[in-house]
């Protein structure tokens, strides 16, 4: 006599399934966002959901890394990439003005709007310490172009990372009211003139 299988096979995409939650949360935010609406988008029951990635505050952790590793890894290529603070911030800038309203999925920030309305404070502080990670790295990058000779040196690296964070944030919000990408870039080219002149050096000379 044969043995009753035990439990059912996982026998849905795992990658596919993940994307789906990382829209759901990225368009509802994280409280908004129940257990139901997350299997009834990726596809799976909820034993399912929980055997694959854990509770909802899990899914959410994985969730998070996944957005940072593929929508929102454009900042981190930008600072990689460029060769001075000021391209850097003008790119992650111009960049964010595109993905925000990107038609092909939820506008804005993951990071910024799954935050709205939270009230699990768990949740709140880590996507606040990430948002503040955010504001270190900008400010290191202009303190090494400071200490560089890229920009003046009474050029206040903290409130330009602040500032530049702040434009960053604002320009999640208005993509979620409706500003289009043109209305985004050209926010960002405001934020750009708001940054101190080009230091030169005796290699521009």
């Amino acid at each position: 006599m044969a043995t009753k299988q035990r439990g059912r096979p996982r026998s849905f995409d795992r990658e596919t399934a993940l994307e789906q939650a990382v829209r759901t949360f990225w368009e509802n935010g994280y409280e908004a966002t129940s257990v139901s609406d997350l299997t009834r988008v990726m596809g799976i029951g909820a034993p399912s959901l929980y055997a694959a990635f854990g509770d909802k505050r899990k899914l959410f952790d994985e969730v998070v890394v996944r957005y940072g590793a593929t929508h929102g890894s454009f900042g981190g290529r930008a600072f990689d990439e460029e060769p001075t603070a000021r391209a850097a911030v003008s790119r992650l800038l111009h960049e964010a003005a595109a993905e925000f309203t990107d038609p092909d999925h939820p506008r804005g920030c993951l990071v910024i709007t799954a935050a709205t309305n939270c009230t699990t404070p768990e949740v709140e502080q880590d996507l606040r310490e990430r948002r503040n990670a955010n504001v270190a790295v900008i400010e290191s990058r202009i303190r090494a172009a400071v200490a560089a000779g890229e920009l003046p040196g009474h050029t206040d690296p903290a409130a330009l990372a602040r500032y530049t964070a702040a434009v960053f944030q604002g320009m999640s919000h208005q993509a979620r009211d409706g500003a289009t990408r043109a209305d985004l870039e050209a926010v960002a080219d405001l934020a750009m003139r708001a940054w101190p002149a080009h230091q030169q050096t005796s290699v521009d000379a």
